[in-house]
């Protein structure tokens, strides 16, 4: 009877400790499972996984293997006794090749136990590698033999998403007996009971590694949906390509500036790995409007320039006024007026010609500043008239007239509003897309960067306090990319000393924000800027004590 009893409890407590191991394994499961669905960074949600399966069997040691281009690549390997850790890398790929899931003549690669596993998706347990002919393990011995290891029991589970493919292989070796049953190190079989558990952990890992990889896919096509309208964008223009990779490397260059200030008004400055990455969004997509402004405005490079330059159709005019002029002197000599006088004549109205035709075509550049006295000249020759058909026509159409009188560029008024509002189709695109949370600042950064910090600017009239640190940064790197730009038609790019004089003057008008171009100046950005895109002729020395002055 007290055998019996005795019997009855020893059953009772191994039943009692085994539920007290599943329920502690099940637990561990779902503490794993939700780690692995939490896990942002792709090299720690592997070593969550191959740990987690390694304390959860007790095993020695792991191998994480994925599946790419048709082979298994060795991502880690960890091993207790041998205190191996290895994350990928040249190392791990010099001891430990990728393993193809096919032969040279196509056939299927059964011969490999983690091939094997990846093409039948099928969980494999192998009670002694040395004493099994079921797989090649040519390999395991090998390493044994050059490590001193017995490599004995074995498991390989398929990482299999909710498609029911196939994302790699978890392999784990020498399982131990479990510290709450003995305090033994053998190296005993895995244990049939523990395989649903591991097969349930594979599940949610290869679904974690899915659900990342799909995020890092739709991040990739982002980005390359990004460079591919900014480069569109820069190619729609001959004369302004560049300008959308320019900007976003200018600012960035500002913002890791700001980073790194510890005192001043921007001690405090600092940005998240999302942020940097909703920075580099707003770069690219800065301009995206410009897609809707006409090529012959976005280029013109003349003020009579619309899908040509009208000025030959002038000068054509003025060639009729030459001949006009051979004319009226051979019939006043044919009148009895004497050659010479009417030869004079035929010259200086020759010559008056060649100087309007001179005038109009410095006019027609559109570089200097143009003066009253210029103006009024122009409304001079606008006087001048041509015959055509028999009728009089105005050497200047009322339109040429107004081009040619812009003051100072190649722009009139309508063509600078058609320009500006590129910023408003930019904000009202962005503004359209559905950007995920972290990207939620993107049309308010690219946005921004034609404000001033007075609120002059457009299309918002933002003041300072208005703007984000991010837009403000961007303003200053569109001015200082434009001012230096070597493929503008309308201007000759300007030096160093050029373009930060005239940022000077912006910041002391309060069209800049003065920390930033503090800060643009103090950091020396400016010079490594030039250094990578500037023409050696433009990199001229800058008084920097003054212009902070």
């Amino acid at each position: 009877m007290t055998a019996t009893t005795n019997r009855q409890q020893s059953i009772h407590a191994a039943v009692a400790q085994s539920d007290a191991t599943d329920s502690e394994a099940l637990k561990q499961l779902i503490d794993l499972g939700l780690a692995l669905s939490s896990e942002r960074n792709h090299a720690r949600l592997l070593e969550r996984i191959l740990l987690g399966a390694k304390h959860l069997t007790n095993a020695d040691g792991g191998t994480l293997y994925l599946l790419s281009d048709n082979r298994l690549q060795f991502r880690l390997i960890y091993n207790d006794s041998l205190q191996i850790a290895l994350n990928g890398g040249e190392e791990c790929a010099a001891s430990f090749p990728s393993l193809p899931l096919q032969h040279a003549d196509g056939s299927p690669n059964h011969d490999n136990l983690a091939t094997y596993v990846a093409l039948t998706g099928q969980s494999v347990t192998i009670a002694d590698a040395h004493g099994d002919s079921s797989f090649d393990f040519s390999g395991i011995r090998a390493f044994d033999a050059r490590t001193g290891y017995r490599s004995k029991s074995l498991l390989a589970v398929p990482l299999k998403n909710n498609k029911n493919e196939v994302l790699g292989v978890l392999q784990l070796i020498n399982a131990r007996p479990s510290p709450a049953l003995s305090g033994s190190t053998e190296c005993i079989a895995f244990n049939d009971e523990i395989l649903p558990l591991i097969n349930a952990l594979a599940s949610q890992a290869a679904i974690a590694l899915d659900n990342q990889r799909l995020l890092q896919e739709q991040r990739d096509l982002f980005d390359a949906f990004i460079t591919m309208m900014a480069q569109a964008i820069d190619a729609k223009s001959p004369y302004t390509g560049g300008h959308c990779q320019r900007v976003p490397v200018l600012t960035e260059m500002l913002a890791q500036a700001a980073c790194d200030e510890t005192e001043g008004p921007l001690a405090a400055f600092s940005l998240t790995p999302e942020q940097w990455y909703e920075l580099r969004v707003a770069g690219g997509l800065h301009d995206v409007g410009k897609v809707t402004t006409p090529v012959h405005i976005l280029d013109k490079a003349t003020k009579l320039e619309k899908l040509h330059d009208r000025i030959h159709e002038v000068k054509t005019r003025l060639e009729i006024l030459r001949r006009d002029a051979e004319i009226a002197c051979l019939k006043a000599q044919l009148a009895g007026t004497p050659c010479q006088l009417a030869e004079d004549e035929r010259d200086a109205r020759l010559a008056e010609l060649t100087s309007i035709s001179a005038f109009l075509t410095k006019a027609n550049i559109g570089g200097e500043f143009m003066a009253d006295a210029d103006i009024g000249r122009l409304h001079q020759i606008a006087d001048e008239s041509w015959s055509f058909e028999e009728t009089q026509r105005p050497l200047l159409e009322d339109e040429e007239l107004d081009n040619l009188s812009i003051r100072r560029g190649t722009l009139n008024a309508a063509d600078r509003k058609i320009v500006n509002d590129h910023i408003v189709h930019t904000i009202r695109m962005l503004e359209t897309l559905p950007f995920p949370k972290h990207l939620r600042n993107v049309a308010e950064i690219a946005g921004g960067h034609h404000e001033k910090m007075d609120g002059t600017g457009y299309p918002k009239g933002l003041k300072r306090h208005e703007m984000s640190w991010l837009a403000r940064m961007m303003g200053i790197a569109d001015i200082f990319e434009a001012l230096t730009a070597c493929d503008r038609p309308y201007k000759a790019p300007k030096t160093l000393s050029e373009s930060i004089g005239i940022m000077v003057e912006m910041k002391r008008t309060g069209h800049i924000d003065p920390d930033l171009f503090d800060l643009f100046l103090r950091s020396g950005i400016y010079r490594r800027y030039a250094d990578r895109f500037l023409e050696p002729y433009q990199i001229d020395e800058v008084d920097i004590a003054a212009s902070l002055a």
